[in-house]
């Protein structure tokens, strides 16, 4: 007597995550974390995230984890590598400056990276070309920045320095 085991056939990945990442889900995401409550009276609103980061030293760490969730589901859909570049700074800002007391939480709020994130993911699948050039464009221009940051602070102690040797020890 012999069994004939027949193997089992597993869906691929995407088609088990198609509902989670689809993009009504996604936009929810997105709206619960930086839109959903309004202050009455005004136009700000802010969301999940923005509460969350109020928590001093891990509510940005905890908001920019559940923010992950949106670029994870841009690499699965298949979202050029350049703009999914481009939606990690977007959250490496958001978390970074967010880290910051009270002045963070601010921009927190006002910088948005989830709708930010998820408006690239949408407008990535339906105009790719267009979104990837705006995206080469930002990462420059956010390297460039970084790049400043870096020299500025060198160049100014070079002349500090450079002035102090000067009057301490004459001419150069």
């Amino acid at each position: 007597m012999s069994f004939a085991a027949k193997p089992e056939v597993l869906s691929p990945r995407l088609k088990r995550a198609e509902k989670a990442f689809d993009d009504e889900s996604l936009d929810l995401l997105s709206h619960v974390l930086d839109d959903f409550i309004r202050i009455p009276g005004t136009s700000i609103r802010f969301g999940l995230d923005g509460i969350v980061g109020l928590i001093p030293g891990i509510g940005d760490i905890i908001g920019g984890i559940a923010s992950c969730i949106i670029i994870i589901a841009a690499w699965i859909r298949g979202v050029s590598y350049v703009v999914v570049a481009r939606m990690v700074a977007n959250l490496a800002i958001e978390v970074l400056i967010g880290m910051i007391p009270i002045l963070g939480d601010m921009f927190d709020i006002a910088w948005r990276a989830n709708r930010r994130n998820y408006a690239l993911l949408t407008g990535s699948l339906h105009e790719p070309r267009k979104n990837t050039i705006q995206s080469w464009i930002f990462l420059a221009c956010l390297c460039l920045l970084l790049l400043a940051l870096i020299l500025l602070p060198m160049l100014l102690l070079t002349w500090l320095f450079k002035d102090a040797a000067h009057k301490l020890f004459g001419t150069l």
